[in-house]
């Protein structure tokens, strides 16, 4: 520990008197200063031992012996040394109860034990502070190296926990905490993720500060490079010393090689995933099989889900892109579930997902879709439940559920409601209206004219299918006038409404336009 009033005053050598502030000896000493100035703070940094002989000071002025104690305390000075025999044969007892009424500790030097003494006393005793705490930082960083060669990251967290004297925690990239140390601090470790993910946010390397007095926290991220790959918690009573400072450095660095590492092991997993997909949807189900392996072949074995995923438009500035914060987002949910997860990018602008039915990773997509929809970073199709076999069919429906959810503008779409909904809503497409309005503009431009209401009429003969009387009451007419409406709609259409494709078209370009909707 650093050296204190109380360590000098028992310094054999130094032969010091405590005369006020006895209950503040415990006070640390970051320096000894001599100034004869009447005025010393301008000089003072705060924790300094003051030694003077009251040279230019009046000290046996009461109110100026109090102004000048006051500045001191002001100035964060812990501690004043006044010298007897030089200027002043005892400490003037102004001085003395300045001193008490402001809490300051004075210490009497005698005239023997010069000042020189005390500054090197007090800079023997930091030097030796400084070097235990680097010797116990550089053991620090041995213990935890070997925690982490031996048994991993879980043990580097354990060990770092008890050489701060405190807690520690470690996060993935999506804020979910992967190991906490001791286990009474899950709680607390877990409340952080909200700000973990604001560290997410800044480029590596970003540290922050958070909690109280009682439990500060400090988050450092992991990462070499811009990106954050993860973060790890210091939570304690008190700010970091020397030696903790060093043990949390070790830490970091230590974690962010294992990190880093299973980047590089997770590039070779998507390389041979990549190489999984490509034989499943080129129908080599039992080559996919042999070549997965036990890394991804129980995924191979139950019903699965394909999704595909775009980005909803360009990422700004630095931000992540979404498709990393998808991928990452649902690697964490597999890891935490004890899933298996097959993970593909397909260049920049696709992410390609083999994830089981009903697991956790397609609840993460969902839930992360959901999250996302009102910033749109992602759009993302998911095929029905299929397996090896029906792979690339699985492919065409979740390429299918991810068109229609970019028209739609959501953020995820299942097939599923492609095939239990409507037909209508895939008719929202530009294109689609664009034909419509096309081949129902001249029926509109006839009734503009004032002379017949042949879109309504063509609408209530399609929905009657074809029944005369029927649609006829539908529209308040005889029947010969909705006969004579419709041979009308064939000569202006040049198309005869005997064709069931015709009809068809028809029927779909109302649907599109929404003139089925007129006079309901």
């Amino acid at each position: 520990m650093p050296p204190t009033l109380a360590s000098l005053v028992q310094h054999s050598a130094l032969k010091l008197t405590v005369r006020a502030g006895e209950d503040r000896l415990d006070t640390p000493v970051r320096w000894a200063h001599v100034s004869e100035l009447a005025d010393p703070v301008p000089y003072m940094e705060g924790g300094e031992l003051l030694l003077t002989t009251a040279l230019t000071l009046d000290a046996e002025d009461p109110e100026a012996t109090r102004r000048y104690v006051r500045r001191l305390v002001g100035a964060g000075v812990v501690g004043l040394g006044f010298a007897i025999g030089v200027n002043y044969e005892d400490i003037p007892q102004a001085l003395v109860d300045a001193a008490r009424e402001e809490g300051l500790p004075l210490l009497e030097v005698p005239r023997r034990t010069p000042f020189l003494a005390i500054s090197k006393a007090v800079s023997a005793a930091i030097a030796a502070d400084q070097y235990r705490a680097v010797t116990a930082g550089f053991e620090a960083q041995r213990e935890l190296t070997r925690a982490a060669l031996a048994e991993g990251p879980d043990a580097v967290v354990a060990r770092l926990a008890a050489h701060v004297d405190g807690w520690a925690a470690l996060y993935d990239a999506s804020g979910a905490v992967l190991a906490v140390s001791p286990d009474w601090a899950a709680r607390r470790a877990a409340r952080l993720t909200a700000d973990v993910e604001r560290l997410r946010e800044r480029p590596a390397p970003a540290s922050a500060v958070v909690g109280g007095t009682d439990d500060r926290v400090e988050l450092q991220s992991l990462g070499s490079g811009r990106r954050v790959r993860g973060a790890l918690a210091v939570g304690t009573g008190a700010p970091l010393g020397t030696a903790e400072r060093y043990a949390v450095h070790s830490a970091i660095a230590l974690l962010t090689l294992t990190t880093e590492r299973s980047r590089s092991l997770q590039a070779a997993e998507q390389r041979l995933g990549a190489a999984v997909l490509r034989m499943l949807l080129s129908g080599q189900p039992d080559h996919a099989r042999a070549v997965a392996g036990d890394l991804y072949g129980g995924l191979l074995d139950a019903p699965f889900r394909l999704l595909i995923a775009d980005p909803a438009g360009v990422a700004a500035g630095d931000a992540e892109p979404p498709l990393h914060v998808l991928a990452e987002a649902l690697e964490s949910a597999a890891a935490r579930a004890g899933e298996t997860v097959l993970v593909v990018p397909e260049g920049e602008d696709r992410l390609v997902v083999l994830a089981g039915d009903g697991g956790a990773v397609v609840a993460a997509c969902e839930g992360y879709a959901a999250r996302e929809a009102e910033d749109a970073g992602v759009v993302v199709g998911l095929s029905a439940p299929s397996g090896p076999i029906a792979a690339s069919a699985a492919y065409k429906q979740a390429e299918q559920a991810l068109s229609v959810a970019r028209r739609r503008g959501r953020a995820l779409v299942e097939h599923e409601e492609l095939a239990a909904g409507s037909v209508l809503p895939l008719l929202a497409d530009d294109a689609v209206r664009a034909f419509a309005d096309g081949m129902l503009r001249a029926l509109r431009e006839h009734d503009a004219t004032g002379r017949g209401d042949l879109v309504a009429s063509l609408r209530a003969w399609l929905s009657r299918h074809g029944q005369w009387d029927a649609a006829a009451a539908d529209l308040g007419v005889h029947r010969h006038t909705l006969r004579y409406r419709m041979r009308r709609v064939e000569e202006i259409l040049g198309r005869s409404l005997d064709d069931a494709d015709v009809r068809m078209e028809l029927w779909l370009a109302l649907k599109a336009t929404g003139a089925d909707t007129e006079g309901s």
